[in-house]
Parts: structure tokens; C-alpha cells; sequence
């Protein structure tokens, strides 16, 4: 049975405190012998990945006017009329999510957490943010693709199981609706530039080995692609899993909430509570809590992710 509820864990019969939460996680933390971090939207939103507001307008504010829309997820999904036009929005839309800075030093200061640990990062993020701040590659495993991948549209033959490394391609895209990059990847409009909605049709993506339409590297339907990579990832995660089967984990599962709960929720419960040495923490904002069979072995923090790092010390 799944619980919204912070308190879970009890002291003396009373309900803790933000505090003494923090005492717990942090007494776990140093006395697992590894951690296994869940990452949801959640996290990178904390980081200043928002999909609405001010960032949505500076980047957007054309596509809203045209079309109506006030964040980049519906934009995602508008019917375009053409592909030219279909790339001009996702081109803005991929660049500014997993090439331009990180907004913050949240993913940076989560790595200082656990870098002395032996850790492993399972995530349905795709902006790639885990690799940019200096995780281990070989310790992560990105199960809904990633920004920076293109495949086929229709994968099969030559293309099937393929992707496609698109950060030129995105470039050249962006750099031709009149923006300009900065040193460090910043997307910037010049003064008295006239930025373009469309990208010329020599630049819609086609696939290499099919000669099919590209699209976007990221699960929302049966063609979503998983590559070797894919597969290579999702091993070395299962025999990260097989490894340190009875030893002391930590389930830290940070801003997972329930529009996806069978890829990290679920199974942090689950194998929370198969090992008796396990502890599962949450943190989420507004979503916070855990199932009864592991209540006595679970700490959760309703709480901003970036305010409960910070008050780990870091």
C-alpha cells in the first residue's frame, strides 16, 4: 500500500523532524556500503530545468504566440505541419536541455555526496545532466533514451537498434534559425536578430541506413529504440543490483513521483524490502512517503532536494 505521508519513520513514538531526518539520512549514508540513486524529473526541476515560466518565454515566446501553448512539454507534442517547422521548435527545445550549462551545481554537489561511495544511477531523465556534472558514465543508466540521440522513425533493417549522435546536427539547426552559441554553449539571440521558427529542409534529419525521417531518441511509443548502449547499461545496473544483493544499500530515490513508478519507485520498495540490510530514503517535494512493508526501514523527506543536500552539508 503506498503512503503520502513524510512521517513514516517515527522516534520515541513522535513524529520527526526535518532535522532529525536529516540525521538519519546522513547516518545511512556513511554506513552503507553502496548507494543506488533513483532520479526523477523531479531532480533536474530542482536544478532549474523548468519547462514553463520565464524559461519557457525566452526561448519559446514565438511558438506560444503562433500556437497558443505555455510550456515546452505541450510544445513536444504539437501536430506540426512540417518537418522544417517541427525542428525549429525541437532544435531550441534539445539544445537548451542537454547542451547548453546546467543551470545549477545541484547535480555537482549530489556527486560530492556519494563519489566516495560505490554508487550506481538509475534514471528517467534524458538531459543527460548525470554525465555533464562528472558521474561515472559506466554508472549510470538512462532507461528513456536521451536528447542527444537521434533514431529512425522507423527502425528496422540497417537502423534497427541504432542511434544517432545529433549535437552537430542540432547545432547547425539552431545556428540557422539565427541564434548564436556561446563559449560555453550558451543559446543566445543577438541584438536585432530575426530568429526563424523554421529549419531549412536540407537540415530535417534523415537516417542513414533507412533513409527514414529522424526523431528524437526518447520513449513514447513501441519504436523507442534501444540501442547497445541501452542494453550494456541495463546490465551493468542488474549486476550492480546482483553484487550487493545482502549487503547495506541505500534506495536514495530523489524526485520520483507516480506518473512512472514500475521503472524506480516500485522496485526500490520491493527490494528494500527483500534485503534486510537495505534502507530506502525519498525525497520529494509534495510526494513523499513509502510502502507500510518498509516504513521501519525508510526515512521520507517532504522537502526541496536542493534544501535537503544542502542540509547534508554539501
Amino acid at each position: 500500500m503506498y503512503y503520502f505521508n513524510p512521517d513514516m519513520l517515527m522516534m520515541n513514538g513522535s513524529k520527526m523532524s526535518f532535522e532529525e531526518k536529516i540525521s538519519v539520512l546522513r547516518e545511512q549514508l556513511a554506513s552503507a556500503d553502496a548507494v543506488v540513486i533513483g532520479a526523477g524529473s523531479g531532480l533536474s526541476t530542482a536544478a532549474g530545468y523548468t519547462y514553463s515560466g520565464d524559461r519557457f518565454r525566452k526561448y519559446f515566446a514565438d511558438f506560444e504566440a503562433k500556437y497558443g501553448f505555455k510550456d515546452m512539454y505541450s510544445g513536444g507534442f504539437y501536430p506540426y505541419e512540417t518537418m522544417e517547422e517541427f525542428w525549429g521548435y525541437w532544435c531550441r527545445y534539445i539544445w537548451i536541455n542537454r547542451y547548453a550549462p546546467v543551470p545549477s551545481d545541484l547535480y555537482g554537489r549530489l556527486l560530492e555526496l556519494v563519489k566516495d561511495k560505490d554508487y550506481f544511477v538509475l534514471t528517467t531523465n534524458v538531459d543527460h545532466c548525470f554525465q555533464r556534472s562528472g558521474f561515472d558514465k559506466m554508472r549510470l543508466f538512462y532507461t528513456q533514451g536521451d536528447y542527444g540521440l537521434f533514431q529512425s522513425c522507423s527502425p528496422g533493417g540497417a537502423s534497427k537498434g541504432r542511434t544517432y549522435d545529433n549535437e552537430e546536427m542540432i547545432r547547425k539547426m539552431v545556428l540557422s534559425e539565427g541564434y548564436r552559441i556561446g563559449d560555453h554553449g550558451e543559446l543566445i539571440v543577438p541584438e536585432s536578430a530575426e530568429i526563424s521558427m523554421r529549419v531549412p529542409s536540407d537540415l530535417v534529419p534523415v537516417c542513414p541506413d533507412d533513409g527514414n525521417l529522424m526523431t528524437t531518441n526518447l520513449r513514447c511509443d513501441e519504436t523507442f529504440v534501444e540501442d547497445e548502449g541501452w542494453h550494456q547499461a541495463a546490465e551493468r545496473y542488474q549486476d550492480f543490483l546482483r553484487r550487493h544483493k545482502r549487503l547495506r544499500v541505500l534506495y536514495l530515490e530523489l524526485g520520483v513521483g507516480m506518473n512512472t513508478p514500475v521503472i524506480i519507485k516500485f522496485p526500490f520498495w520491493k527490494k528494500t524490502e527483500q534485503n534486510p540490510n537495505a534502507f530506502y530514503a525519498c525525497v520529494n517535494l509534495g510526494e513523499a512517503g513509502c510502502s507500510r512493508e518498509i516504513a521501519d526501514r525508510s526515512v521520507c523527506i517532504d522537502q526541496g532536494i536542493g534544501e535537503v543536500i544542502g542540509a547534508l552539508g554539501v
